[in-house]
C-alpha cells in the first residue's frame, strides 16, 4: 500500500485520510493507558482481552490485506492485531466492529461457501474488501492498522519497529541539533 516514492508529508495526510473514515478516535490518554498491557501480550503472545480468536483471525486478515507483506514487513509482521485488541476497549465501537465483520462473514459465505474470512485465498478476501472499501467499518479497520503499524512499539503494535523502517523514520533516544533550527526566530518574527 506504501509507495517508497511518497513522502513522509503524504503518508501522513493519507493517514488523517483514513482516521476520517473511522467510527474510532484514539485519544492519546486511551492508547497510553493501554500501552504496557498491549506491549506485553504482543512479547508473550497472549491470549486476547477484548476479541475473540475467531475475531482476531479475522481482524488480522484484513489488516494483513489493508498492510500486506511484500518486500516490506506488513501488519501480521508489526503485531498490529495486539494494538486493535488493546484499543478495542469501549463495549458500543466493539459492537461495531463486531457487526461489521458478521456482514464480512454474510458476504464471505455467500460469494464463497465460507464465513471464515481469514482461511480465504488473498484474491477472494480482497475482492470482499472492495465491496466495502467506502464504508465505516472498513475505514475504522484502515484507519486501526495504519494506528497500529505506525504507533510507538510499546502501543502493541509496530514489532520490531517494522512500521518506521517502512517510513524511514530514525527511532533515536536523543537527536541533536539542528532539529528545530528551521522553527527559530528570524529577525524577531515567528
Amino acid at each position: 500500500m506504501l509507495d517508497r516514492h511518497h513522502s513522509r508529508r503524504a503518508f501522513l495526510r493519507a493517514a488523517l485520510q483514513a482516521a476520517k473514515g473511522s467510527c474510532i478516535a484514539l485519544t492519546i490518554p486511551a492508547v497510553l493507558s493501554a500501552c504496557d498491557q498491549a506491549n506485553e501480550a504482543r512479547k508473550q503472545q497472549a491470549a486476547f482481552t477484548n476479541l475473540t480468536e475467531a475475531e482476531a483471525l479475522a481482524f488480522a486478515a484484513i489488516a494483513a490485506r489493508i498492510m500486506p507483506s511484500d518486500e516490506t514487513p506488513g501488519a501480521e509482521e508489526a503485531g498490529v492485531i495486539y494494538f486493535m485488541d488493546t484499543v478495542l476497549t469501549d463495549a458500543e465501537q466493539l459492537a461495531f466492529l463486531r457487526d461489521g465483520l458478521t456482514g464480512l462473514r454474510q458476504a464471505a459465505e455467500s460469494a464463497f461457501g465460507t464465513s471464515d474470512f481469514h482461511l480465504l485465498p488473498p484474491q477472494s478476501q480482497d475482492q470482499l474488501l472492495r465491496a466495502i472499501e467506502d464504508g465505516e467499518f472498513f475505514g475504522t479497520m484502515r484507519f486501526l492498522t495504519i494506528a497500529g503499524m505506525f504507533c510507538l512499539p510499546e502501543y502493541g503494535g509496530n514489532r520490531d519497529n517494522v512500521g518506521y523502517q517502512i517510513i524511514g523514520f530514525e527511532d533515536r533516544h536523543a537527536w541533536v541539533p539542528p532539529f528545530g533550527s528551521y522553527d527559530a526566530e528570524r529577525g524577531g518574527n515567528i
